[in-house]
């Protein structure tokens, strides 16, 4: 199959980017080719997969999910995930995963939010249905096996469905390419999450061959990040529209993470946020290449991206993405652009604005906006919230809320999320910025900047950090290290070492929890140890 047989900036056939299309039209061209590796060994071809899909679609149907319904989904990676996630898109409705980590209150906003009244829920996760309004909650499906806890909702198993038979109900009628596919809740720190509605064509625009032209249908990817999340969800879509293949992990592992490449035979990799600092901070070893890995998705590109694509002998991409979009930004193989998210890719046009939307100049740092030529090419929206929508979208085009320069060549620079900036003393700081020379020192494992009040004036900037087993760090020292490396007024004064920063399932960093424990007992003053960097010392302009 080439590229060009399905790159089209029309709207393409159903059987290029509807789930149930695809499903259909790989059973019948490559029904014995595989399309998914679990972490147990178990694998289903093409044939397969249509077969175990269409049997719990079918007992959906039986529960009463029909087309263009919202059916939440809160469980961990494996068969089952895979199995909701197909089968609900199989008659058209709509898959709207939750993150495991939910609970309280902000588990009862997204299942209100989502109007669903059918639940497919891990066992080990019911004790929390307990401690909320359920909403309009009827029926819990219950993976991994049957649950003590009494929620109130009328349960039946997951396994029930997978075994029932492949008898379906026909749907109203086809499944377009502009129908609502999934709902998938953001992270929500700046308010409640809010639900990315997204259409099989977003998907598709987010999947196709021109934004992921170095992944073909002989690849086979690796995925370690939860279903629940574009990161985790994306990548299957990905090869389901290639009639390629994937490895499904539980979850992402530093020590286990080669093993289970070489294992899988995987041949692409995503690396995100920290993922790619975890595996070069480990010792070398003469295995480093024996994986099969061929190429990697490293986001953010880090200053280490040459050094590890030579010790692991990998071509490294980066993009810029986020649930909402379809990565307009993506670079060539082993950019030597530092700290680039790379170019703009075809099918989209993006801007760097400012607060009126009115472009910066080049060079200037400016919000980036982004629209696409293909309709349907990125969300339709936040589900159940015009007010949000409405933002976001004005004027045409979608406010990503992230902070961008770009050169004279096009490269873009992401700069830092606009409400995680940091401003001292005039100067406006990139806590992106700060986080990345401070990761590049050796002993460091990872690294976040924030702000915190100034008895001055606005903020000083804060960092928290983790140490590389086995390995010793001087805060002086490091200080030091930094001011070689940066202006001296994004050295941090207060630096705080923990076990572990705070993150999501999806590996991003909490800081609203770390500005909420702000200056804690054992947090280190540069100030106060005596240690004090001006403009006129160090000769910086």
């Amino acid at each position: 199959m080439k590229q060009s047989d399905f790159y089209d900036y029309r709207i393409p056939d159903r059987d290029k980017c509807v789930v149930r299309y695809l499903i259909d039209r790989w059973a019948a061209e490559t029904p014995d080719k595989v399309y998914v590796q679990f972490e147990d060994g178990d694998a289903w071809t093409f044939a397969e997969l249509k077969e175990r899909v269409i049997r719990v679609a079918a007992g959906f149907q039986k529960q009463g999910v029909k087309q263009g319904e919202t059916v939440a989904v809160w469980l961990p990676n494996g068969p089952d995930a895979l199995l909701a996630f197909y089968a609900l898109n199989y008659i058209g409705a709509i898959f709207v995963p939750f993150n495991t980590a939910y609970r309280g209150n902000m588990l009862r906003h997204v299942i209100d939010n989502s109007d669903a009244s059918i639940i497919v829920v891990h066992k080990d996760l019911v004790p929390r249905l307990t401690e909320i309004d359920l909403a309009n909650l009827k029926v819990q499906i219950l993976s991994g096996g049957g649950s003590d806890v009494d929620t109130g909702l009328k349960s039946h198993f997951f396994d029930d469905l997978k075994h029932s038979t492949n008898e379906l109900t026909p749907l109203i009628r086809p499944i377009d390419p502009w129908d609502p596919q999934s709902i998938i809740y953001t992270s929500g720190t700046t308010g409640p999450s809010k639900g990315v509605l997204s259409s099989y064509l977003h998907m598709f625009s987010n999947a196709g061959p021109e934004t992921w032209p170095m992944v073909t249908h002989e690849d086979r990817y690796l995925v370690a990040a939860p279903l629940f999340h574009i990161g985790g969800m994306a990548p299957p879509f990905v090869m389901l529209v290639r009639g390629a293949s994937f490895a499904l992990l539980s979850g992402f592992s530093t020590d286990k993470f080669w093993a289970a490449a070489k294992k899988s035979k995987a041949t692409v990799v995503f690396l995100l946020g920290v993922m790619a600092t975890f595996l070069m901070k480990q010792p070398k070893s003469e295995h480093d290449k024996k994986h099969g890995v061929k190429k990697a998705f490293m986001v953010p590109l880090s200053d280490d991206a040459l050094a590890f694509n030579e010790r692991f002998g990998i071509d490294i991409y980066t993009i810029f993405n986020m649930t909402e979009i379809s990565s307009p930004i993506v670079s060539e193989p082993n950019p030597s652009v530092r700290g680039t998210c790379g170019k703009v890719r075809p099918g989209v046009e993006v801007r760097l604005v400012d607060s009126n939307d009115c472009e910066v100049p080049v060079g200037q740092v400016g919000e980036m906006i982004v629209r696409t030529d293909r309709p349907w090419g990125m969300n339709s929206g936040y589900y159940k919230n015009s007010e949000a929508t409405a933002e976001a979208w004005r004027n045409g085009w979608f406010h990503t809320g992230d902070a961008f320069r770009q050169n004279e060549s096009g490269y873009f620079y992401f700069v830092d999320r606009i409400k995680d900036a940091i401003r001292r003393r005039g100067e406006n700081i990139s806590s992106f910025e700060v986080e990345a020379e401070i990761c590049s020192h050796p002993a460091v494992k990872e690294a976040a900047a924030i702000g915190v009040p100034s008895e001055a004036t606005e903020d000083d900037v804060m960092a928290i950090i983790s140490i590389v087993e086995g390995a010793e760090i001087d805060l002086k020292a490091l200080c030091e290290f930094l001011v070689n490396r940066m202006p001296y007024y994004m050295v941090p004064r207060y630096i705080r070492i923990v076990d572990a920063l705070p993150k999501t399932p999806t590996e991003k960093v909490q800081k609203s929890q770390l500005r909420i424990e702000g200056l804690t007992s054992d947090t280190w003053d540069r100030d106060k140890s005596g240690l004090r960097f001006s403009r006129e010392v160090l000769g910086q302009n």
